[in-house]
């Protein structure tokens, strides 16, 4: 297959994913001791070495060490393969595969976003996970449909296989509301009425992550879902201009615009962290997170009884259940290794029942395999929401290669119009369509 850079100089640039995107806390370095380049040789029976990229999962790079270094030594001591493990913060992380796959000093197992996987699919540097990579790893059948299915492309064998299920869902705060004498919204008329209610020049009734070009765009994703549009057609051309898109970002714009109900100063909210925070702190009454907001919420003192969580409200009139895309991250085992045989038993055992219930309590993850009981919080009634968005209210992003630059064009573009707005200027729907047109333009012409 030929090789394709992922999407030109503007995708290049790193992810700045948190919370957000496909997961993380937006730390923009990485820890740990892994070189970049593919192990020695050698399986179970012989020992030898892997290098595994981590994606930052946790409250830090060193927490994340923390959480995995005690798996990866149980796992030595069951095939005595070596793990050199390095945690990579999601600023980074994109770029750091990029540079992977165009120099092919490469990891031998990678973590990615899952958003990423048709994109990086069609490098072709990965190793797809034919039917007999699938029964050395367990088997396709003992994943969530869901998260399988953001492996690759359709109709062609996955690239990369679910590790930590992720999705969002609306946080709120109890005692703000029940002060306030609102409900928990069910719709977006509700949602905006209940934030306006509960900004009162101390507090806003909503915080977004107006900086982060990855937020951004999955919330493009999201709304235009609630209407019922396409971000590309069935042959894969971007769509970015039509009315459900141009309207669903408009609609998103206007919770700080005509809604005042963001503070400007979220423009600059880089990653979802710092929305989080605002919630933590009781500064924001609501906020659009993913479920391992938990960690950081629960760091900041707020205990899982304080807040309530609910689907991403929709249009009172959306014929769609979406309330999220199907977040989370993905393995996947660079095509190059010389040790693809412990690769997959690495794979295996990271996939595995007893491995996944530890890391998901850790990361606060949503499980992607099946029968698995959530256990990333104490909170029973959270669990069991975030599940069902995840299995019945979750919608794939784009498979299609163009996706990374998607998020990259459409994202960076929203990023510009929140700074227009925070700045005293007025994003209008014709400035929402030029845009988008401009991004449509770029997609089409780098495919």
């Amino acid at each position: 297959m030929k090789l394709r850079i992922l999407a030109a100089s503007a995708v290049i640039t790193a992810l700045a994913l948190t919370t957000t995107g496909c997961g993380g806390s937006g730390s923009n370095s990485s820890a740990g001791g892994g070189s970049g380049s593919s192990g020695s040789s050698g399986g179970a029976s012989s020992g030898g070495t892997l290098t595994y990229w981590a994606s930052n999962q946790g409250t830090s790079l060193d927490n994340d060490k923390e959480v995995l270094t005690p798996q990866l030594q149980k796992f030595q001591q069951q095939t005595g393969v070596k793990v050199n493990l390095e945690v990579i913060g999601w600023n980074d992380l994109q770029t750091r595969i990029q540079t992977a796959v165009t120099s092919g000093q490469a990891p031998d197992v990678v973590n990615i976003g899952n958003t990423w996987a048709a994109s990086l699919q069609s490098t072709g540097a990965f190793m797809p996970f034919d039917q007999s990579a699938l029964d050395a790893i367990g088997g396709k059948d003992k994943f969530v449909k869901t998260a399988l299915d953001t492996g690759g492309m359709a109709g062609q064998d996955p690239t990369s296989v679910p590790l930590y299920g992720l999705a969002y869902g609306l946080y709120y705060n109890k005692a703000m509301l029940e002060k306030a004498g609102v409900k928990p919204p069910t719709n977006w008329d509700e949602l905006v009425a209940a934030a306006k209610k509960l900004t009162d020049g101390k507090q806003y009734g909503f915080a977004l992550a107006a900086g982060s070009y990855t937020e951004n765009a999955h919330f493009a994703f999201i709304n235009a879902a609630q209407n019922g549009a396409d971000l590309f057609d069935k042959d894969g051309k971007p769509t970015f201009t039509s009315d459900g898109v141009v309207n669903g970002i408009k609609r998103f714009l206007d919770l700080m615009q005509t809604d005042k109900v963001v503070n400007v100063s979220n423009a600059q909210y880089d990653n979802g962290v710092k929305a989080v925070n605002d919630f933590a702190t009781r500064k924001v009454a609501m906020i659009i997170n993913q479920n391992n907001a938990d960690n950081s919420i629960q760091a900041n003192g707020m205990k899982s009884s304080e807040y309530g969580v609910i689907p991403f409200p929709a249009p009172a009139d959306s014929t769609t259940k979406t309330a999220s895309h199907v977040a989370g991250i993905n393995m996947s085992v660079f095509k190059n290794t010389k040790n693809q045989d412990a690769a997959l038993k690495f794979v295996k055992f990271m996939t595995s029942e007893e491995t996944q219930a530890a890391l998901d309590k850790k990361f606060t993850a949503l499980p992607v395999l099946k029968g698995q009981t959530p256990n990333f919080t104490d909170n029973p009634e959270e669990a069991k929401i975030f599940s069902d968005i995840y299995e019945t209210k979750s919608k794939p992003l784009p498979l299609v290669a163009a996706e990374d630059q998607f998020e990259s064009t459409v994202g960076k573009a929203m990023n510009d119009m929140f700074a227009k707005i925070a700045s005293g200027g007025t994003v209008s729907t014709d400035d929402i369509k030029s845009a988008l047109q401009t991004a449509q333009d770029q997609v089409s012409s780098a495919g």
